[in-house]
C-alpha cells in the first residue's frame, strides 16, 4: 500500500528546501522582496491601513560576517539563532518571521460563542470549524451558523476568498487550507486563526504551513498543554523560508502537478509505476508545448537558430562532407494562420492538419532531419571479414535513457565504417527496430559502434540532445513513432528524417531539459523513499 500522505510530505519537504525546482540566478532575490514588504507595511501604517502595533515587534533575520544567522529584534537587541535555523537555504532565499509576510488574526477570548449565538442556515453567517477542512481543502457541506450580530462583532476575522485558515486548538491542530469558493459570508470559530493579506504567493505560504517542518513546530507549540493549542505570538514568530517570487511560482506549479498525480496514486495505490509514468508524461507534455518554463524575452528566437543550422549545413556541402537535400523544407505560418511547408523545389503545401499543437511564438516547427545529421550503423554479415574487430551495440543494448552493456559482441569495421558507425559522448541514439523510437544519449567517455538498427543523431550546430530525447519519448507516447494503427515494423531513416518536431530557442531547450531532469529526479527519489 502506498503511503500517499508521506508522498505529499516528501514533495512539500523538497519544495520548501529549494530542491523541487531549479534555482534561476536571474531571479530577484528574496531579500529585495522582503525589503519591499517592510516598506509597504510602513506606508500602510502612515495611511492608516495598518496599525503600528501590528509591526512594532517585527524582527529581521540576517547572516553575519561569520556566516551565522542572527535575529535583530525591534528593541535593537541581536541574538545568534544559528541553532534555531532548521535547514540551509539556497542562494537567493531568506528566513523571515511568519508575521512579516502576512497578518494573523484569531477570535478574541471574550468573544467566544454562547449557545444563543447559533442559528439555523439562512439566519446568519457561516462559522467555519476544523471539520470544514478536508484533505487540505475547504468543504462547506456541513456548516454551523451564528447570528449576524455575532458575525459583525469581529470584522478582523471575517473570512474572504484567498485567506488561509489554520487550526490552532484541538486534536486537528496544524490543519490548514486556502479559502476558495466561499458560498456565503463567513467567520471562524475559536479553534482557528486566519492568515490574511499574504505578501508572498498565498499557495506557496499554505504549502509551507502544511510541510513537515511546520507540523514539527506546531507540536513544539502545543507541548505541555492539557488541551492542544498554540498562541498567535508563537505562530507569528515562526521562521518561514522565502524563495524569490518567481521561484515561489515555479514551486507552486510543480507541487500542483505532483498533487494531481498523487490523487491518482491514492486511487490506484498498487500502480505506483504506472502513475509516476503518467506524471512524467504530463510533465513532458507541458515541456514540449512550451508551458513548463517561461520563455526568456532575451532568448534568441528559433528562426535565427534555423539560419545558423542552414549556414552550417551549407559549409558542409561546400566541403563535400554531406550532400544537398533537395527536399529540405521550411515550415511557416501563413497569413491565414495556417501552417505551410515550402519544399526545396519551391512546392508549398498546407500541413495544418499535421501540426499536433500550438507552440510559443519564439519556437518553430521543423523536420528532424533539418537540425540533425543521422545515419544507421553496420549490418551484421558473417561473410564480411574486412576491417578491425570492434565492439558494437544493438537495440538489445539500448533502453529508454540507459544502456545495458554487460555482453557486448564484436564484428569487423573498416576505416570508413568506423567513421560512419562510431558513437561519441553526447550522441542521441534511436531504435530503428524492436521497440521503435526507443532512445538514449551515449554519455560514456569511450566511443562505441552501432549496428544497423540504431540511428545515430548529431546536431549540425549546438542543440540540447536531452530536449530531443524527451521529444522522442513523448512522440512515442503520443503514437507519432511506431506507426500507431499502421503496423509498421521499423522506423526508417526517411521516416526519422521527416519526423515533425518543435524547435525552441537553444537556451530554452537547455532550461526545459534541466527542469524536466530535476522533476524526474525528484519523482525517483520519492519512489525510493517510499519503497
Amino acid at each position: 500500500m502506498i503511503d500517499t500522505k508521506a508522498l505529499r510530505e516528501k514533495v512539500l519537504d523538497l519544495a520548501i528546501r529549494g530542491k523541487l525546482v531549479p534555482q534561476d540566478p536571474t531571479d530577484e532575490p528574496a531579500s529585495v522582496l522582503l525589503e519591499r514588504i517592510r516598506e509597504q507595511k510602513k506606508q500602510m501604517v502612515k495611511e492608516g491601513k495598518l496599525k503600528a502595533k501590528d509591526i512594532k515587534d517585527e524582527s529581521i533575520i540576517f547572516v553575519g560576517d561569520d556566516n551565522l544567522h542572527y535575529e535583530k529584534f525591534a528593541d535593537g537587541t541581536v541574538e545568534c539563532i544559528e541553532d534555531k535555523i532548521p535547514f540551509e537555504l539556497p542562494k537567493g532565499w531568506e528566513w523571515v518571521n511568519l508575521g512579516t509576510v502576512c497578518d494573523v488574526y484569531g477570535r478574541i477570548g471574550f468573544r467566544g460563542y454562547t449557545k444563543g449565538d447559533f442559528v439555523s442556515k439562512g439566519e446568519g453567517a457561516i462559522s467555519l470549524s476544523p471539520s470544514n477542512i478536508v484533505n487540505n481543502s475547504m468543504d462547506y457541506e456541513k456548516c454551523s451558523y451564528i447570528t449576524w450580530q455575532k458575525y459583525e462583532e469581529s470584522p478582523e476575522i471575517m473570512i474572504y476568498n484567498g485567506d488561509i485558515l489554520l487550526v490552532k486548538t484541538g486534536s486537528s491542530y496544524g490543519k490548514s487550507a486556502i479559502v476558495y469558493d466561499l458560498p456565503e459570508k463567513a467567520t471562524i470559530n475559536p479553534q482557528f486563526v486566519v492568515l490574511k493579506n499574504s505578501r508572498i504567493i498565498t499557495s506557496y505560504l499554505c504549502y509551507f504551513l502544511q510541510s513537515s517542518y511546520c507540523i514539527s513546530m506546531y507540536e513544539k507549540f502545543v507541548g505541555g498543554t492539557a488541551i492542544p493549542t498554540f498562541s498567535q505570538a508563537n505562530l507569528k514568530a515562526m521562521y518561514v523560508a522565502i524563495p524569490p517570487i518567481k521561484e515561489q511560482s515555479r514551486i507552486v506549479n510543480a507541487v500542483k502537478i505532483a498533487e494531481e498525480q498523487i490523487v491518482l496514486i491514492d486511487d490506484n495505490s498498487n500502480e505506483l509505476q504506472t502513475d509516476t509514468n503518467l506524471l512524467k508524461t504530463k510533465i513532458l507534455d507541458l515541456a514540449i508545448r512550451g508551458k513548463l518554463v517561461p520563455q526568456g524575452p532575451n532568448d534568441e528566437p528559433a528562426s535565427l537558430l534555423l539560419e545558423r543550422i542552414r549556414t552550417e549545413k551549407e559549409e558542409l556541402i561546400k566541403a563535400g562532407k554531406i550532400k544537398r537535400d533537395k527536399k529540405e523544407s521550411v515550415i511557416f505560418k501563413g497569413e491565414d494562420n495556417s501552417y505551410y511547408e515550402k519544399i526545396g523545389n519551391g512546392e508549398v503545401k498546407c500541413i495544418d492538419e499535421n501540426i499536433p499543437f500550438e507552440i510559443p511564438e519564439s519556437w518553430c516547427w521543423c523536420r528532424l532531419g533539418t537540425p540533425f545529421a543521422h545515419n544507421t550503423g553496420k549490418a551484421l554479415n558473417s561473410a564480411d571479414t574486412a576491417g578491425t574487430p570492434m565492439t558494437y551495440i544493438t537495440t538489445s543494448n539500448l533502453y529508454w535513457d540507459h544502456f545495458e552493456l554487460n555482453s557486448l559482441k564484436e564484428m569487423p569495421f573498416t576505416e570508413s565504417e568506423i567513421e560512419k558507425c562510431t558513437v561519441t559522448k553526447g550522441d542521441l541514439l534511436v531504435c530503428e527496430g524492436g521497440d521503435i523510437g526507443r532512445s538514449a544519449i551515449w554519455m560514456f567517455d569511450e566511443d562505441i559502434r552501432i549496428q544497423n538498427h540504431i540511428h545515430r543523431l548529431r546536431p549540425y550546430t549546438s542543440l540540447s540532445n536531452r530536449f530531443y530525447y524527451y521529444v522522442m519519448f513523448m512522440w512515442k507516447q503520443m503514437g507519432f513513432i511506431g506507426g500507431q494503427g499502421i503496423g509498421l515494423q521499423g522506423f526508417s531513416s526517411k521516416a526519422l528524417h521527416n519526423l515533425l518536431v518543435p524547435l525552441p530557442p537553444e537556451e530554452e531547450q537547455i532550461k526545459i531539459a534541466a527542469f524536466v531532469d530535476n522533476l524526474f529526479k525528484t519523482i525517483t527519489n520519492i519512489e525510493k523513499s517510499l519503497s
